[in-house]
């Protein structure tokens, strides 16, 4: 017998699609990208409205999220070929470090200006350079783009995540010694405190590697499309789980496994698997977009604030400016220069995360600043509650405006093959 839970959990995975859809569909003739309208569903449902998608069903498919960001991360690898890379040279390379460090420094010294505390400075700083690589390549995908600034989004927003997920690292730990120092119980920095982010992203890059050596090994005997891609995806699958148990970077380990197979196998046998994939993926969009919707608290907006809004005017700076400044730099085409930054500035989840480590890591840290009955409440729990709703609040914003933006970058660089509206 099914429980009333799952029973309810099939039921409104049925009408999250079918709403999701056409919500899509409708939101198309607007000329702006299906996935506002996946997320304008989850929003009605979710606990700002309906309420029918509440947390314990948003629990309960928190699987889903994971699943589809890894099949995004594989598309990315997927289109990541060192002979295209090769190609775009150094400029590539240039912009990643450039709209990365540039969104890091300038939110950083911004927000110094304002708070005149070096750990919220440096704590929001590093979260800025995070992206969100599901929208970019959505509207990549439904626009069916082809062309430089393309190439140059898929390599951006894919390797942005890992040289973030290090920038945080190291800033974290900073912001960590400057709170214990204020509470004087601070020894000195800890190595592993640096050495961490590293390790995180060198074992994502061998395991990832790992499973596509593996993958690739027993898929030259298949034949059939079918089972090449039931293959595939049991190894998405377990690559993502054994992510989850070492803590690794499921994005950069499934971007990994699409690059390894992109660059050892035969074109056929890549394009074969990448077919596959993208015919799935939509479905899996409409799910992940829809409950990214969901998680969507619109009274968060609410509490943005003088800090939240010079957060996001600071982030959009820097990474435009940062990437037009790589793109000079490496030489790259002049739409590239002109376009890479608006594609790029979409922000969800691994910035949401990254500030709940902080609000968990940082708890307790610091002077005491107040009370409230039996409660201490320290410094670290302050900027803790503070990092998690001011980036709460702005994803809401970076999350509508990114999509549309990317496809506006797409559409004036005249990428967009097939027009939107006329997609399936």
């Amino acid at each position: 017998m099914h429980t009333s839970l799952e029973i309810y959990g099939i039921l409104a995975a049925g009408v999250i699609v079918i709403t999701g859809f056409f919500a899509g569909k409708g939101i198309q003739r607007l000329k702006l990208p299906s996935i506002i309208g996946f997320m304008l569903v989850g929003v009605i449902l979710g606990p700002s409205f309906l309420n029918l998608a509440d947390e314990s069903l948003q629990r309960s498919f928190s699987f889903i999220t994971e699943i589809a960001l890894a099949f995004v991360a594989v598309s990315i690898g997927l289109e990541l070929s060192v002979g295209a890379l090769k190609k775009q040279g150094i400029g590539i390379v240039a912009i990643i470090l450039a709209e990365s460090f540039g969104a890091f420094v300038l939110v950083t010294a911004v927000l110094y200006g304002i708070t005149r505390d070096w750990a919220v400075a440096l704590l929001f700083g590093a979260i800025a350079p995070a992206s969100a690589p599901a929208g970019t390549v959505a509207v990549i995908k439904e626009c069916r783009a082809r062309g430089s600034l393309t190439k140059a989004l898929y390599a951006v927003v894919g390797f942005d995540d890992g040289l973030g997920i290090v920038i945080f690292g190291f800033a974290a730990a900073v912001a960590r010694m400057i709170l214990e120092h204020a509470n004087g119980t601070a020894n000195g920095i800890s190595p592993s405190a640096f050495a961490q982010p590293l390790i995180e992203i060198i074992l994502s890059i061998v395991i990832g590697a790992i499973m596509a050596l593996v993958f690739c090994i027993l898929a030259r005997r298949l034949r059939s499309n079918n089972d090449i891609f039931i293959l595939g995806v049991g190894f998405v699958f377990a690559l993502t789980g054994i992510c989850s148990h070492f803590h690794c970077s499921l994005i950069l380990s499934n971007m990994v496994f699409g690059m390894m197979i992109t660059n050892t196998q035969p074109h056929t046998f890549t394009t074969r698997f990448g077919n596959e994939i993208s015919r799935f993926m939509p479905l899996l969009f409409v799910l992940f977009f829809a409950l990214a919707g969901a998680h969507l608290h619109l009274h968060a907006l609410g509490r943005l604030g003088l800090l939240g809004l010079v957060y996001m005017v600071a982030r959009s700076a820097g990474l435009i400016l940062g990437s037009r400044l790589g793109a000079t730099v490496g030489k790259v085409d002049e739409k590239i220069k002109k376009y890479i930054g608006l594609g790029i500035l979409s922000q969800a989840g691994v910035a949401i995360g990254l500030s709940l480590i902080v609000k968990n890591e940082f708890a307790g840290l610091g002077p005491v600043v107040a009370t409230a009955g039996d409660q201490i409440i320290t410094r670290g729990d302050q900027i803790g509650t503070t990092v998690i709703t001011t980036i709460t609040a702005t994803c809401i914003v970076f999350e509508l405006i990114g999509p549309i933006l990317t496809r506006h970058a797409l559409s004036k660089a005249k990428e967009i093959q097939i027009d939107s509206t006329t997609s399936r």
